[in-house]
């Protein structure tokens, strides 16, 4: 169950997984909504939403999935796009004007759960919120890529591009379908609507039980689910079920106290692969799709503006007193041994980066250099910065004398923030806490909310965050949603760190619209990008974690695929001992 089109921010669950074609149940399978209850853990935080415009976070992406229809068809075993498959609104579409434009024909027979059609007025309403300019999404990525979205007839919609768009069938796919009979004609409302937790109208594979803060959400199976596979959804419903950490929820899978996990604690697989032997659990392992950083606020926090106002004019942002000189974002990756996070945090589940691209991406540059950790390097570059040791005492930060942004006496001290629950990143926190200071930062570091984190980040009220990127499906390595100047909004943008090169921004439009779209064409574009990034620092990358699910060995019809853990969950059924 998964919709398209853009990168989500991680806490410690993963990016939803389409739900597609799967093989017949078997014979004896359970009578429908008689085949138990999943339960998965959640370590990453409450869903911030249930609603499709506002989510930026896979918590609520997960709910999101099963909750509303894919626009979309990819076949789980290629990733392709493919069309008249039943799981999907859409049946086939047409490409006009030199691939410019998109002509979408929809099923007529697939209903909300009030009965009421899905049409493409449902469609429509995703964009028209995105373009109205007064929901608070991180979706306006959307007004570069895509100039207008038509309704041609009830069951037919079209989407034009401003360009020629390699990446056209993920951003179409990205728009969800929402039961416009049902929500605001006033889109500002969508920000405070009742609907964004409590969702009554709905299509997915699954509907909305019940959302208790702190505790769980609660789904039921939804039997007039359009694209069940023989017109019925086995399950009897769905819990996502919050829990402290992630050990605790290797612990509560281990126990069965849920039946699902999704991305377990890096340093406790061996315990899922050893249960595997056990006969206990079903793992699948494949290379990762998301991976963390460490990302450093170029603007001025105290005084958050976006870099364009709506005519497209150039706004001061201010400059933050450390990160908005190169020298110091420099220095902070130089005092950095990522080698040593990997090894600590990753325990030999992950691969370390060059760049802000998955290695596993097809567009990921092999031949650019790490930058390795280099304490005297990194010393004299906060030298050079204005950054000095004033007192010839390591355990005091040092201070500006002379420094671009700071004031003279200004410490070089900075609030560093992380998602609670996620032992890997609070590893990575305290190892970057203790590396910097060897140069002459103090850095408070603080394991916040998920939830609370998300809402710094969209107004950008932060000096530096780890956090991590979840890649879109099926992937393209298209990073216009996060580094573009045009995504830097406040509130709501995933450009939250004010980053801003015109070079980069050219590129990356060269790349998306790039002719024919050969994709050694394009990766030549990208190796490029990386090149420069790796020397603005806007993020600095740390590593891709490698995938892996596990159900328990009781679930009939397990059988993930690469970014696809609940594909087939409408055909999930729990063997009663």
């Amino acid at each position: 169950m998964k919709h398209l089109g853009r990168l989500l921010m991680t806490g410690t669950t993963a990016l939803l997984a389409l739900s597609l074609v799967v093989p017949a149940v078997a014979q004896d399978a359970p009578a429908p909504g008689t085949g138990g209850i999943i339960i998965e853990g959640n370590a990453g935080g409450d869903p911030a939403t249930l609603n499709p415009v506002l989510a930026s976070d896979t918590s609520s992406a997960r709910m999101i999935g099963f909750l509303f229809p894919n626009l979309l068809s990819i076949d789980p075993a290629t990733a392709l796009f493919r069309q008249d498959s039943p799981d999907a609104l859409v049946t086939s579409w047409d490409i006009t004007e030199e691939g410019k434009v998109y002509t979408f024909h929809m099923r007529d027979d697939w209903t909300w759960t009030d009965g009421e059609p899905i049409t493409a007025d449902d469609v429509l309403y995703h964009w028209d919120a995105i373009k109205s300019g007064v929901v608070d999404t991180q979706e306006v990525f959307y007004l570069d890529v895509i100039d207008s979205v038509e309704k041609v007839d009830d069951y037919t919609f079209k989407v034009t591009f401003k360009n020629i768009d390699c990446t056209a069938l993920n951003t179409a796919g990205g728009l969800v379908p929402m039961p416009a009979h049902a929500l605001p004609t006033d889109f500002a409302e969508l920000n405070t609507a009742d609907y964004n937790l409590n969702p009554a109208v709905t299509s997915g594979v699954f509907s909305f039980g019940e959302f208790r803060a702190g505790e769980q959400v609660s789904l039921v199976a939804n039997q007039e689910y359009g694209g069940a596979t023989d017109g019925q959804v086995i399950p009897e419903g769905f819990i996502y079920k919050v829990v402290p950490d992630q050990v605790v929820a290797l612990e509560q899978f281990l126990a069965g106290e849920t039946n699902v996990i999704d991305t377990p604690d890096v340093g406790r697989r061996d315990d899922i692969l050893q249960a595997q032997t056990d006969g206990k659990v079903t793992a699948y392992q494949y290379p990762g799709n998301s991976w963390d950083y460490l990302m450093l606020n170029y603007a001025d926090p105290n005084n958050p503006v976006s870099a364009k106002d709506e005519a497209g004019n150039a706004l001061d942002q201010g400059h933050h007193p450390l990160f908005a000189d190169p020298k110091v974002r420099q220095a902070v990756s130089l005092g950095i041994d990522v080698d040593a996070i990997v090894k600590g945090a990753v325990f030999g589940y992950g691969t370390r980066m060059a760049s802000t691209m998955n290695p596993a991406s097809w567009a990921y540059d092999t031949e650019l250099p790490f930058i390795i950790q280099d304490i005297e390097q990194a010393q004299a570059l906060l030298d050079e910065a204005g950054f000095v040791d004033d007192d010839n005492d390591p355990s005091t930060p040092r201070v500006a004398q002379g420094a671009m942004y700071a004031e003279d006496g200004t410490p070089l001290k900075f609030t560093l923030y992380t998602n609670e629950g996620n032992s890997r990143r609070g590893t990575v926190g305290t190892l970057v806490q203790d590396q910097l200071k060897q140069i002459g930062f103090e850095v408070d570091f603080q394991a916040i909310d998920f939830n609370t984190l998300l809402d710094i980040m969209d107004n950008q009220t932060f000096d530096a965050v780890i956090l991590g990127w979840r890649n879109g499906y099926p992937d393209d390595p298209d990073q216009t949603q996060i580094f573009s100047t045009n995504s830097d909004v406040v509130p709501g943008g995933s450009n939250n760190m004010s980053y801003s090169n015109p070079k980069v921004d050219e590129l990356m439009e060269q790349a998306r619209v790039l002719p024919g779209c050969d994709p050694e064409a394009r990766a030549e574009i990208y190796h490029e990008i990386q090149a420069l990034m790796q020397a603005d620092l806007p993020y600095i990358p740390l590593y891709s974690i490698e995938g892996m699910y596990a159900g328990s060995s009781s679930i009939e019809n397990f059988g993930p695929y690469p970014s696809q853990l609940y594909w087939n969950v409408d055909t999930w059924a729990l063997r009663t001992p």
